[in-house]
């Protein structure tokens, strides 16, 4: 067996976890989480129990999410589906709907219990596979 190229890589991601949110279509959730997203729980895996242990409430985190009900098909789209803006390429948006749909959502931890963490300004929809956490990096000194 040979090697293989980068171009021939696999990429396995596995969800470490699930979004519990009130928010259930897609039409009515914000854009992004600070244009009233609502408060939603993140729901880990027992296996990934180890890796939340120091997540405390009031730290702010961004949490990397597999956008399942995206289009993979788009690769252009007029930014907030606003008919007066420019058609521009998704990799120069936010838009969900992109070959790889990853969503960023930079959230404040509001209350830990156990394997669930409480979120603010979650705009994932129900049932939203959670790929990773990762804190939010201040100065220098604090890395």
């Amino acid at each position: 067996m040979g090697e293989q190229s980068p171009r021939e890589a696999r990429l396995d991601v596995v969800p470490v976890g699930w979004v519990e949110s009130p928010l259930v279509e897609r039409t009515h959730a914000p854009r992004q989480g600070d244009e009233g997203a609502p408060p939603a729980w993140l729901v880990f895996e027992a296996r990934t129990g180890e890796a939340i242990r120091d997540l405390r409430v009031g730290d702010e985190i961004i949490v990397i999410t597999w956008l399942d009900r995206a289009d993979r098909d788009v690769l252009s789209t007029r930014p907030r589906d606003e008919p007066d803006r420019p058609v521009v390429g998704v990799f120069s948006t936010r838009s969900p709907d992109r070959p790889n749909p990853i969503g960023l959502h930079r959230v404040q931890v509001l209350a830990v219990e156990g394997l669930r963490i409480l979120v603010s300004d979650m705009e994932a929809l129900e049932g939203t596979p959670i790929v990773d956490v990762k804190p939010v990096l201040g100065s220098i000194e604090e890395r």
